[in-house]
């Protein structure tokens, strides 16, 4: 505090004096304890590297005796092997032609506790006629300076061998997904038939796609002869993906298969098919059951009539493209899931193609796809008549191929797996063309 006038109070002025004393008090070090007790290490050499000089800092740190090393060894001397090697090669050279050199990391030898890391600097002193007279060193401890440096290169090699594992799993992974999808795919071809066979007076074509590579797919189909001149074809739909499906989708298509070579009653198929699931599934408390349209197609050859009789057990009616331009759906009322009840409804359909119409059977991926700018809606059967009726007539060939360009543009609204099935009768009998399939 000043008085008025800005004269200094007493007891202010006397602070001030006291903490100038000490401050000058402290600034009266001599220079020799300042080169002594300096908090670096200092040293002069010859030119031929024999120390003339050193305080205690550098002596404490490295453990010597100042008898033992002023004019006894050479600053080399006081190195680690490696260090020895670098001021051989490099230190000494450069320091010649530069006249100095700046914060050069080496490593010191103590004579106990291992090597020190220290940066060293040096420059030449010289004399009136520019002749070099000797060497004055610095060196710091860089011990906490090594010890952050190895840390930081521990932490990158850390990061580069996890980032290195995590490439390798990634590769992994992806080689694993890779045998997988081939086995899956593998063994998705086993569940359905490669190709269908060539059916006289009849064009066939199918469809398969598939939601996941990685999943193993539920919908199932097939088209194979049976006694009199006739053909059974079936088209369905199992619960669950994976294994578990494919077990059932197996078991669903031997069974049907056997059922129609021992009666080739759509119903009784059916019928077969739903007691073999029940008993199968049902009594483990793990049910397993499917939808399914099974039908015979009976060709008329060139004068008769195709006729076409089906039964479905839940799974969504046929659709029927006719040569006038007309689509119909063929309803199978009353027809419940197969395997769920010990005697489940079964629902009946018949009709009767003549040339130029075709069947198609599909599973629920198709009228279950989302669509609209947010996929809230479902494509639905409405929409798939109306489609059908804008492509009617079409041959089996055709209306498949449209109906897999509809399937691609639902994008990622297609998210089940989706079966085609289509059996047309030729317009005229020189249009009869071997079965088409596709898969994706």
């Amino acid at each position: 505090m000043c008085r008025t006038g800005g004269v200094p109070d007493p007891a202010e002025t006397g602070d001030a004096a006291s903490t100038d004393a000490a401050f000058t008090a402290l600034l009266e070090d001599s220079a020799e304890d300042l080169y002594e007790s300096a908090p670096c290490g200092y040293l002069s050499t010859m030119m031929d590297g024999t120390i003339a000089k050193i305080n205690n800092t550098l002596l404490d740190w490295l453990g010597l005796d100042r008898e033992a090393v002023a004019g006894r060894k050479r600053f080399a001397d006081l190195l680690t092997i490696g260090g020895k090697l670098y001021h051989e090669t490099h230190f000494a050279p450069l320091l010649r032609m530069q006249g100095g050199l700046r914060g050069i990391a080496l490593d010191m030898r103590r004579q106990e506790g291992g090597p020190l890391p220290v940066l060293v600097s040096a420059v030449i002193k010289h004399g009136s006629e520019g002749e070099p007279l000797l060497i004055r060193i610095t060196v710091f401890d860089a011990s906490d300076r090594r010890s952050y440096e190895k840390e930081l290169l521990r932490r990158r090699e850390e990061a580069e061998r996890a980032r290195a594992e995590a490439d390798e799993a990634r590769r992994q992974a992806e080689a694993d997904r890779a045998r997988l999808a081939d086995a899956l795919a593998v063994l998705q071809r086993s569940l359905v038939p490669d190709s269908l066979p060539a059916v006289p007076g009849l064009e066939s074509a199918v469809h398969y796609h598939t939601a996941s590579p990685d999943q193993l797919g539920g919908d199932f189909y097939d088209l194979f002869p049976v006694a009199g001149g006739r053909w059974a074809f079936f088209l369905g739909d199992v619960c669950g993906k994976g294994p578990e499906a494919a077990s059932l989708t197996s078991l669903t298509r031997y069974t049907l298969r056997a059922a129609a070579h021992h009666d080739p009653d759509p119903a009784s198929a059916l019928t077969t098919l739903n007691a073999v699931l029940h008993e199968r599934y049902t009594g483990d408390g793990n049910p397993r059951y499917c939808t399914c349209i099974f039908g015979i197609i009976e060709p008329g050859g060139e004068h008769g009539p195709t006729t076409v009789r089906l039964a479905s057990g839940g799974h969504p009616p046929a659709l029927v493209l006719r040569a006038d331009g007309r689509a119909e759906f063929l309803p199978t009322p009353g027809g419940l899931l197969i395997g769920v009840l010990p005697s489940a409804p079964i629902g009946t359909a018949e009709t009767v193609l003549a040339p130029g119409d075709t069947v198609v059977l599909y599973t629920d991926g198709l009228t279950e796809a989302r669509t609209g700018p947010g996929r809230d809606d479902l494509y639905g059967e409405d929409a798939l008549h109306a489609f059908a009726t804008d492509h009617a007539p079409a041959s089996a060939h055709g209306v498949i191929t449209a109906l897999t360009g509809l399937l691609e543009s639902f994008g990622d609204g297609l998210d089940d797996d989706t079966a085609l099935l289509a059996l047309g009768v030729p317009a005229t009998p020189s249009l009869i063309s071997p079965s088409t399939s596709h898969t994706s």
